[in-house]
């Protein structure tokens, strides 16, 4: 059974595949909207969340398919101790396709390797974030036309955001990418991904702790929040929460093309007054998440020939 659990489950061809279909729902919405009708989509979401749990809800609902699950642990039999395998072949009996959200890195590969279902990995840790990085990819291609010749700025917590280990493992298979990682060097990208991924593979980067050195160089800045959730210690946040926050002045040195991303939720790391900004992407990507999903869920359900 065909699950998603990591960027690199997808080729990039499938992952060009399933761009087209987004952006054909984008532009003929009609088309699908009864593509998935009587399947069901199971969310289990053992960690909050609004946009990625309410972005595969919208997205089932308009495929004309129905949505059941919970929004936290507590909700569900994990408060009694049930696994994560049993959860999944429970789930199974009840649904067509899986999105899960665990705290937990490898969580949802266990309920893959259990369920009769795909399983759609929705976040694990500070591990993976596939379909975050779909909807990366689909905003770049959106706004750039292409992924070749750029230079992508990653800006705060690379460290622990999974969100930046996906995009980055994504993008490097794609000729022409330069990064520029910016961070404090308690939050550096993990030494295994500059080493296995862009090293290995020649892929040019830079690392510095400047946001203002670096901005004239970027077509795309990917913003992330330093996440409280990850730290161990309450003083080690608080110190590093605020490293680097993007405001009007920040981008007076910026490309007029700039494409300013940002996986959210925020905190105060790009200042409100950044949203009237024409180069503000952010809640674009909202929108691109929920149409990515839509491809997403399509293709599962069509390779597990439930539609």
């Amino acid at each position: 059974m065909r699950s998603l659990i990591d960027i690199l489950d997808l080729t990039t061809e499938e992952i060009d595949e399933l761009i087209a279909t987004a952006e054909d729902i984008i532009a003929n919405p009609a088309d699908y909207a009864d593509c998935c009708r009587g399947k069901k989509l199971a969310t289990l979401f053992y960690e909050p969340s609004t946009r990625t749990r309410l972005s595969f809800e919208a997205a089932m609902i308009e495929l004309g398919g129905s949505v059941i699950g919970f929004s936290e642990a507590q909700s569900s039999s994990a408060a009694k101790g049930e696994s994560i395998a049993d959860t999944a072949r429970t789930i199974s009996c009840y649904a067509d396709i899986i999105a899960m959200r665990h705290p937990k890195e490898g969580a949802p590969y266990v309920a893959s390797l259990n369920a009769s279902i795909p399983v759609i990995n929705a976040g694990d840790g500070g591990h993976n974030h596939p379909t975050q990085t779909l909807t990366d990819l689909l905003t770049i291609k959106r706004e750039k036309g292409a992924f070749g010749g750029i230079t992508v700025g990653l800006c705060g917590d690379l460290k622990f955001g999974r969100t930046v280990h996906s995009l980055i493992s994504a993008m490097s298979r794609y000729d022409g990418v330069r990064f520029v990682l910016i961070s404090p060097e308690e939050l550096a990208l993990p030494s295994y991904i500059k080493r296995d991924v862009l090293e290995k593979k020649g892929i040019p980067y830079k690392q510095t702790s400047s946001l203002e050195e670096a901005m004239p160089e970027l077509d795309i800045l990917y913003m992330t929040r330093v996440q409280r959730e990850r730290f161990f210690n309450e003083e080690d946040y608080l110190r590093l929460k605020d490293s680097y926050i993007l405001d009007t002045k920040k981008l007076e040195g910026a490309k007029a093309d700039l494409c300013i991303m940002h996986p959210l939720p925020r905190v105060n790391e790009i200042a409100v007054s950044v949203d009237r900004d024409p180069r503000a992407c952010y809640f674009k990507q909202v929108l691109n998440g929920k149409y990515i999903r839509m491809a997403l869920i399509r293709k599962l359900l069509k390779e597990a020939g439930t539609i």
